[in-house]
């Protein structure tokens, strides 16, 4: 914003009178009826014309100026305002003419000035006014105004939906997204509003041809038959009087009206209307020459004016003479720009297709069949669009990363209620949803079972009902769990995510987050950047989403990373480091009430592990008999399932050496199972060992 600008708007916004310029209009606008039925003297009548002409002349230079519609738009009730007002005035005027012969200095001057002094000359203009103003200006404006408002809102889907993929893209903020989708709903408002109040100018100029003949019968009537005039006298004082005041009000009305078409024609402008006359009247100079060469034959024709059109000619000759060579110039630096980089482009890249280009791939992906198309097709009511924006707000606060944007594509060799999630081009997740209807699950406490078709939640492969609409309301209080298809797939992408983040992180989203810590915490970047590369914090942060323990707070995990790195560079090492830095944060996710039960393991299974301990170039390993291993695993599926049925979290408890070593045993089997050593438990914790396991019952 300008700084004139700038400064105009905080004078107004301080001015004492701004904090009450609501009520200031409110005031006007009952002063406007109460004209209409009191009489005013005639110099306040003379005062409010002026008024009512200079108001007329800021809204018409104001809608010259603006470079955007809804910069102006108060202007359809400003309009209505405007219009009560002139007509007020209109009745005002006609009382003082009928009752005093007298309406002021304003419409005097109009009547006698302005039509200089001629019945005829004074109503031949006021009758040409009223022609241009109804059938050329309000008429056009008018069906502009209907045109405009109908494709308005006739575009608002697309519009919409070009701002859902923006964001969904990351082209756009939220923050952006909803600014515009403000004014698309602003300028729907808008031109709905304008092809009403169009009306207003078009019954303001029947209004005041229809007012003017009744003043001019009254008149005569008054005059004749009251005041004793010959009908002459009166047919000269009152047509003079009323002419004079139907230009006062005709004027104003067609910068009214003018100013109306403007605003309605815009809708295509970026610039002002003063701006936009002249960029585009001076885009060909051929245009001007062709115009001053046409002026200058007409001035050489006898019979015509030489004068006027040999200096217009000459004017057009002379801009046009400039503008070709303006235009030559930079037309010249333009294609010496042009043909640079060209040539640079030519240069770094070959001119047939890249087959590397094939070779490109996304890292999330959602492929659905095309049954499930209306859930993200915004203009049938489908919202995944927007809940997948707020997952990957929800996983940045979550995980402390940013997921990368998730490409949906129809897949015809799907089921049509069939849907894929790929992460790097490979399968990850899969499910089915049946339109038209809900997912209903059991949370443990439904006091009343409900019909409806089998299925496994897909997420977390938990038993689920499909119902239909009609059967949503009876579930939900039955205690039922009911979810719309939308979050269904939501929640499964949500799950994927928090499974997969490990592999989601690239390089390049690390070098971005430590970037952005660097923002407000140079140092610790400053002294872990000469230690580790990219490669080993990604290697470390990988192994903590793998465990699901967020690394949003990043400067304080680099700062563990820093201290760790001075013993060695050894990633496991490393992680092990960063997690005993992070205990309240791992903790506080499995602590209920104060307390945790944990799983723990038997003290001669203990012993023998850390026997088993060996050193490798990925980190410690367990090297244990695979019968043993057999046993274990065993052990440990009968204690999951105990635990879970008892609606538990299975969390083993083990000594700081073997905590990650068991972790790489028993992941492929147990992927969710929480595994922290003794160090991990932060201190005030009551602990309670539900079972132990072992190599035996």
């Amino acid at each position: 914003m300008p700084p004139s600008l700038q400064s105009a708007k905080d004078l107004i916004h301080n001015n004492p009178f701004s904090k009450h310029r609501d009520a200031a209009v409110i005031f006007g606008i009952v002063c406007i009826v109460l004209i209409m039925v009191i009489p005013i003297p005639t110099i306040l009548l003379d005062i409010l014309l002026t008024c009512m002409i200079g108001i007329a002349l800021l809204v018409l230079m104001t809608s010259m100026v603006i470079d955007n519609v809804l910069d102006f738009s108060v202007y359809p009730g400003m309009l209505l305002v405007v219009t009560l007002f002139r007509l007020a005035l209109n009745i005002a005027s006609t009382r003082l003419i009928l009752s005093q012969g007298d309406a002021g200095q304003v419409i005097a001057a109009f009547g006698n000035y302005v039509t200089a002094g001629n019945l005829i000359v004074g109503t031949i203009m006021f009758l040409i006014l009223v022609i241009i103003q109804f059938v050329v200006i309000t008429k056009g404006s008018t069906r502009i105004a209907e045109v405009a408002a109908r494709f308005t809102l006739d575009a608002m889907p697309g519009k919409q939906m070009a701002i859902d993929a923006d964001l969904n893209a990351g082209h756009i903020t939220e923050e952006e997204a909803k600014i515009r989708r403000e004014n698309i709903s602003r300028e729907a408002d808008f031109y709905g509003a304008m092809d009403g109040a169009s009306k207003f100018v078009r019954g303001d100029a029947v209004a005041g041809l229809i007012i003017t003949g009744i003043n001019i019968i009254g008149g005569i009537v008054l005059g004749v038959f009251m005041q004793d005039m010959e009908v002459m006298e009166a047919l000269e004082t009152f047509t003079k009087l009323t002419i004079g005041d139907g230009l006062v009000s005709q004027i104003p009305a067609l910068m009214i009206s003018t100013s109306s078409g403007i605003i309605v024609t815009r809708a295509a402008s970026k610039n002002n209307l003063g701006a936009e006359l002249i960029s585009q009247f001076s885009q060909s100079s051929k245009a001007l020459a062709i115009s001053a060469f046409v002026m200058c034959i007409l001035g050489i024709v006898p019979g015509m004016p030489t004068v006027p059109f040999l200096a217009i000619g000459l004017l057009l000759a002379f801009t046009s003479y400039r503008m070709a060579f303006g235009v030559k110039d930079k037309q010249e630096k333009e294609d010496e720009e042009k043909a640079k980089k060209a040539a640079e482009e030519a240069a770094a890249q070959p001119k047939e297709e890249k087959i590397e280009d094939y070779l490109l791939v996304d890292q999330m992906e959602l492929e659905i069949g095309y049954g499930l198309i209306p859930l993200v097709d915004v203009n049938q009511g489908g919202d995944l669009l927007e809940r997948i924006t707020m997952l990957r707000r929800q996983m940045a606060g979550e995980l402390g990363m940013i997921v990368p944007p998730i490409r949906i594509r129809d897949n015809i060799q799907l089921q049509p209620n069939e849907y894929l999630i790929k992460i790097k081009g490979n399968d990850v997740g899969k499910g089915e949803l049946m339109m038209g209807s809900y997912l209903a699950m059991n949370p443990g406490n439904v006091s009343q079972k409900i019909p409806g078709i089998k299925t496994k939640e897909p997420a977390f492969n938990l038993d689920a009902l499909w119902i239909t609409e009609s059967q949503k309301e009876a579930a939900e209080l039955a205690g039922y769990t009911v979810v719309e298809l939308p979050a269904v797939l939501a929640t499964h992408l949500t799950e994927i995510i928090r499974r997969y983040a490990s592999e989601i992180l690239m390089r390049q989203d690390v070098k971005s987050l430590i970037e952005n810590v660097k923002k407000n915490s140079p140092a610790v970047v400053d002294e872990v950047a000469p230690i580790l590369s990219i490669g080993e914090i990604q290697q470390v942060l990988c192994m903590l989403l793998q465990e699901r323990i967020s690394i949003r707070d990043l400067a304080s995990i680099l700062e563990l990373m820093a201290n760790a790195a001075k013993m060695s560079k050894d990633p496991v090492f490393i992680n092990e480091q960063v997690r005993l830095g992070l205990t309240r944060q791992i903790c506080k996710q499995y602590v209920n009430d104060g307390q945790m039960s944990v799983i723990a393991i038997a003290p001669d299974l203990e012993q023998m592990l850390e026997a088993s301990l060996q050193s490798t170039n990925r980190g410690p390993r367990l090297v244990i008999r695979p019968d043993l291993v057999g046993r274990i695993l065993e052990r440990m599926d009968a204690i999951q399932t105990k635990v879970q049925a008892m609606g538990e979290q299975p969390i083993i408890i083990c000594s700081p050496n073997v905590r990650y070593p068991l972790k790489k045993l028993l992941e492929s089997n147990f992927p969710n199972l929480v595994i922290l050593s003794y160090s991990e438990i932060v201190a005030g914790i009551n602990i309670t060992v539900s079972e132990t396991l072992g190599t035996h019952e």
